[in-house]
């Protein structure tokens, strides 16, 4: 589970998963370092901006780099209208030509203008996560907490972990006080006293978080610590090349995954 069970990649996935206009285009995600790297193919030109507006909304993700992603379709000129043959002139017998036997010639719009409303909503909500994001980031209590903010229609879907139940309510009221927010969904943000502690020491290169061994520690407590399952010791082990789970000592850093 969030924010210790996936990593950022695979959170950036999740919200494009979530998302209507991207989740049918398979989009390729890679992170290091915060930066998010996305190549595929989109439908729109304006499809670029939203992935650039989803991602942002990820908790961690320092820079979208889109140079991978191609558009199928671009954006059309408009077709002018094809001037009205000019009249000849009229033989002494002939009837003059009347309006109605100029052919008309049909207006080609451009692409842009063809994008549905609900599209376009669905860009600007996102844009509006982004900017929940930065207001929860830039609150004193809540910027060490591991937050994502995604969006679903005109609310925004909080998912990650506070330290106590004041966060909790604090977080749902700041993304409330931003501009364009109908709904806040609070329901995947859970409360764990001490998050920030064991969230605050990462590894700069994968952005996994690193635990220091402590006298009496095994790798069930801290799988129980970390996942809420001492079971899933066994995933640590595997991930720090830890032959025997019974040897490890004070003092050790372990990587937790995700």
């Amino acid at each position: 589970m969030w924010p210790f069970g996936k990593n950022t990649a695979e959170r950036v996935k999740d919200a494009f998963n979530a998302n209507p206009v991207l989740a049918p285009q398979g989009l390729n995600i890679q992170e290091s370092r915060g930066t998010v790297k996305v190549t595929g193919r989109v439908a729109r030109q304006s499809h670029i901006g939203l992935i650039n507006a989803v991602a942002g909304g990820i908790n961690g993700v320092k820079n979208v780099d889109v140079s991978g992603v191609t558009v199928l379709q671009q954006a059309s000129a408009p077709t002018p209208v094809a001037p009205a043959p000019q009249a000849a002139p009229a033989k002494p017998a002939a009837p003059a030509p009347t309006v109605q036997d100029v052919p008309a010639t049909p207006v080609q719009m451009p692409d842009i203008v063809q994008q549905s409303a609900g599209e376009v909503e669905i860009e600007d909500t996102s844009r509006v996560a982004k900017a929940v994001l930065a207001a929860i980031r830039g609150n004193g209590e809540l910027a060490d907490d591991p937050i994502d903010v995604l969006q679903s229609g005109k609310s925004v879907i909080l998912r990650g972990v506070v330290d106590n139940d004041h966060e909790l309510r604090l977080a749902e009221k700041l993304a409330r006080g931003v501009e364009g927010v109908s709904g806040v969904d609070v329901s995947g943000l859970r409360v764990a006293q001490g998050v920030k502690e064991l969230a605050k020491d990462k590894d700069e290169e994968t952005g996994d978080t690193v635990y220091t061994v402590k006298a009496g520690d095994s790798l069930s407590k801290i799988a129980e610590r970390y996942y809420g399952d001492p079971m899933e010791y066994k995933k640590i082990a595997h991930y720090n090349n830890i032959s025997n789970p019974d040897l490890i000592h004070p003092g050790q850093k372990i990587r937790i995954p995700g």
